[in-house]
């Protein structure tokens, strides 16, 4: 069977992409960081089935910026595929803790695809981008050929991760795919992500438990897309006899507004009665609006959205009542 290995396996698209490769048949190896270790909660229903963890399923404790474990984790289990989809992933926080973000985004990807470089046989590589490394785009629907214009510390990051994987496929021949992936939402997004807690909060007043969820700006518009079909968009990159750069994103863009109004409609709720805008959740430099063009990808892979927006919400909302 076909060999995986997957950095941040604990999060949102780790967890989705897990389900998908074992699945379709792989031995899944996860790398966790020790204080990822009681916060595993997406992958737990895996780990606790005994059909599953130890047979097709590993977790290895490690840090990626411990380059003697990651190295033993390797060799261990040389994998045929990798995907690197860990490291710091809150845009705001990256203002916060720039340098953090910049070693846990920049310079874990380096020293991945040189352990990579290393290996007797090089594995496949997926390199997690983001639309961030768009920031002020120069056009209003960006291409893979739209040049870099981050405008936070994390889209600074990533472009640097997308850049150094093109010189890696290119310098010296290796397999290297980067994703650049538009907002993807689930219910296993984060709590700390605006969409989840625009969920969360309305959830939580819809039963009486508060009264208000403060904010920043809701006249950001972003392409919004559903991860599971995200996640079978890294995969397919990976399949490709030769690597490429891959836009996935649904085309269309909607107003953080929109998401709000339809989140607290779900819960019956009027958000204009709920909401208090405070400046200390709006970004510095934000941009105004992303819009991705994944026409390579549905052209060259095969790839496209299947979840339309409000079924996204809904999803998340039915989530969020149990939850809370």
């Amino acid at each position: 069977m076909p060999v995986a290995l997957i950095t941040g396996i604990t999060g949102q698209d780790g967890s989705y992409l897990t389900e998908l490769l074992l699945k379709k048949g792989y031995s899944v190896h996860g790398i966790v960081r020790r204080s990822s270790s009681m916060n595993r909660w997406r992958v737990d229903h895996l780990v606790q089935d005994e059909s599953i963890y130890g047979k097709s399923l590993f977790l290895h404790y490690a840090d990626l910026s411990d380059d003697a474990s990651l190295r033993r984790i390797f060799f261990k289990v040389n994998p045929d595929e990798v995907y690197h989809l860990a490291g710091q992933s809150h845009v705001a926080l990256s203002f916060e803790i720039p340098e953090l973000t910049t070693h846990e985004i920049a310079n874990a990807t380096i020293k991945l695809l040189e352990i990579c470089r290393d290996q007797a046989k090089p594995p496949k590589i997926y390199l997690a981008g983001s639309s961030e490394i768009f920031g002020h785009a120069q056009e209003s629907i960006q291409k893979e050929e739209t040049p870099f214009n981050p405008t936070s510390p994390y889209g600074v990051c990533k472009a640097f991760s997308v850049q150094m994987g093109k010189v890696y496929r290119s310098g010296y021949g290796m397999h290297v795919s980067n994703g650049i992936l538009y907002n993807h939402e689930s219910p296993r997004r984060g709590e700390n992500f605006v969409t989840q807690k625009i969920v969360r909060g309305a959830a939580s007043i819809a039963q009486g438990k508060t009264e208000f969820l403060e904010l920043g700006n809701l006249d950001i518009e972003r392409d919004w897309g559903y991860a599971p079909d995200y996640v079978q968009g890294m995969w397919m990159m990976l399949q490709q006899e030769q690597s490429d750069d891959y836009i996935l994103a649904t085309g269309k863009t909607h107003k953080l507004s929109d998401f709000l109004q339809m989140a607290f409609e779900y819960f019956g709720l009027d958000h204009q009665k709920h909401i208090r805008i405070n400046p200390k959740f709006v970004r510095p430099n934000e941009p105004v609006q992303l819009c991705g063009d994944s026409s390579k990808a549905q052209n060259l892979l095969g790839w496209s959205p299947s979840v339309p927006f409000e079924q996204i919400i809904r999803s998340m909302c039915k989530a969020a009542e149990k939850i809370n």
